[in-house]
């Protein structure tokens, strides 16, 4: 009998940030650096500007927030599309908080997704609604996090 179905991921990712002396010192290394996955665009990355990083860049932690709300999006989307449920519009106010530990760790504690939904006239707003929740289930990025990610959803019938 045949394993679960796999898919692989790679990314290549080059410290920028040796400024001449690298880390000799805490204050004066960059955190610049960049992702490389094969045929898409680079992300020019560095650390939060809380951590000594460059605003202009996205940091892991902007990502790590994207990554759940467009899997949950594209999730839901789906879930629609099966549905026979006509989406129209669909943005997303998220955010996320970080906690940090004396010992300098931390992580994320929770993540809220504010996911507003746009469906066609005639539609059944309240099963669109309730697909947030399978949707969730189903989001890989979300099953792969250990902190509670919460949803507060709007629909609207056009």
């Amino acid at each position: 009998m045949a394993g679960p179905k796999q898919h692989t991921y790679s990314a290549d990712l080059t410290w920028e940030g040796n400024h001449g002396t690298g880390t000799a010192e805490y204050a004066t290394y960059g955190r610049e650096h960049r992702i490389a996955i094969a045929g898409k665009p680079d992300l020019a990355v560095s650390a939060d500007p809380a951590f000594r990083g460059d605003q202009a860049r996205h940091n892991p932690e902007d990502l790590l927030l994207a990554a759940v709300a467009s899997c949950h999006m594209l999730s839901y989307l789906a879930l629609c599309a099966r549905q026979r449920i006509a989406v129209t519009r669909y943005s997303d106010s998220a955010s996320g908080t970080l906690a940090l530990r004396p010992d300098g760790g931390g992580g994320f504690t929770e993540v809220t997704l504010r996911p507003r939904v746009t469906i066609a006239k005639g539609g059944d707003a309240a099963a669109a609604l309730a697909l947030h929740d399978r949707a969730h289930a189903l989001c890989f990025i979300a099953n792969s996090c250990s902190f509670p990610i919460r949803h507060q959803a709007q629909v609207d019938v056009e």
